[in-house]
């Protein structure tokens, strides 16, 4: 980098203000939306932000930056209400005793009248960020969307994940202060290096991995067309990786496929990064998703995807025969054709892969904190 641009970049970052920021999250672990908690926590704290972390379950699977408040840590076995109020009054007087300048809050949102308690309560006459991370209003704008909008209006800002997100329901509720800010991936993932569970060794596979919750992320879907589409005939296996309240029904319908020997269950990963870089490809047939994260950190690794084309996201991170492959419906026929493809044409495969991680740059740490932070310099006063 030339000298006197470095030096246009320092005194940038030295006249930006910093602020004293807490993220709020359910927990650090698990899935997709703690992940990139976690990781804005990091982005911040790089641009010079002060961050507190507060959760509510004792939960914490990856790395983040700051001082954190753990309220499960105050949870039991028998949690009443009375222990409930002691947390939530905990939580209030460190607010008010932090003196934060803007609070991010990525909890689902799920219940009306718990989040008029929040509002009224917890989050009284301070700055707040609302982050919406799924495209299921319920999930984020509660049952009672058209109230629960007059509190997001009332937010700094509301962020959503997806641009269908924030053009489709966040705007569509009247909640104009919105913007979009993808999560992100980080570039150091792909050199994390580790041995391949031995179930794995020698073996190719196509790898799907999240929470498994068939209600949502339509493993079954995938079992079908993994089973249909015949490339386990040519030694070729179905990796689905993640632990969840329908893994035992997935497991026995598994074990009633031709198939059964080539579909294998492999339990949560923190870091799955190993076992996605050795993947032929990975699939998505979510029923619904905010901004779904595998499609992102599969392409980073440069390991093309095939993935349904719901509501949101996958449009906004696959091109279709560039970087992956993108079903325009809840097809069967039409995702095993997919699955030959990526697994028998070369020619496709090697265009797809030569596009993955270039197509993702944008979703890099380096550019959605930039974004954060530029957001972040705006919006205070």
């Amino acid at each position: 980098m030339p000298c006197a641009t470095k030096n246009t970049q320092l005194k940038a970052m030295a006249s930006e203000k910093k602020f004293k920021v807490c993220l709020v999250s359910i927990s650090l672990a698990k899935g997709g939306l703690e992940r990139s908690c976690a990781m804005l926590s990091q982005m911040l704290e790089a641009h010079g932000h002060e961050m507190h972390l507060a959760i509510l379950n004792d939960e914490i699977d990856y790395p983040y930056s700051g001082k954190i408040l753990n309220l499960g840590k105050m949870k039991s076995e028998k949690d009443s209400m009375v222990k409930r109020l002691l947390r939530f009054r905990k939580f209030r007087n460190y607010l008010k005793k932090e003196n934060f300048d803007v609070i991010i809050d990525h909890r689902p949102k799920n219940s009306f009248q718990r989040e008029l308690f929040y509002s009224k309560f917890i989050y009284r006459e301070l700055s707040k960020i609302y982050v919406v991370h799924s495209s299921k209003k319920t999930e984020y704008l509660t049952e009672k969307p058209s109230a629960f909008s007059k509190i997001c209006k009332e937010n700094l800002l509301n962020v959503a994940v997806s641009e269908y997100i924030e053009n489709e329901i966040l705007r569509k509720e009247g909640i104009s202060n919105s913007l979009t800010i993808h999560n992100a991936f980080d570039p150091a993932w792909e050199k994390e290096s580790g041995e391949l569970p031995e179930k794995l060794q020698n073996k190719k596979y196509i790898l799907s991995y999240g929470r498994l919750d068939d209600s949502i992320k339509d493993f079954s879907f995938l079992m079908e067309a993994f089973s249909q589409s015949k490339v386990w005939e040519k030694e070729i296996n179905l990796v689905i990786l993640g632990d969840g309240k329908d893994k035992e029904m997935l497991q026995k319908l598994a074990a009633s496929k031709d198939c059964a020997h080539q579909i294998l269950f492999l339990p949560f990963e923190k870091n799955p990064f190993n076992i996605i870089k050795n993947a032929r490809c990975v699939t998505l047939t979510s029923k619904y998703e905010g901004f779904p994260m595998v499609l992102v950190e599969s392409l980073s690794m440069g390991i093309p995807v095939i993935s349904l084309d719901i509501i949101s996201g996958p449009s906004e991170i696959v091109r279709h025969q560039k970087n992956g492959l993108l079903i325009a419906e809840r097809s069967l026929p039409l995702f095993a054709e997919a699955l030959q493809s990526l697994c028998f044409d070369e020619e496709l495969y090697e265009i797809l892969k030569m596009n993955a991680k270039p197509s993702v740059e944008k979703f890099s740490m380096q550019a959605i904190s930039e974004k954060w932070n530029q957001t972040l310099q705006n919006a205070i006063r």
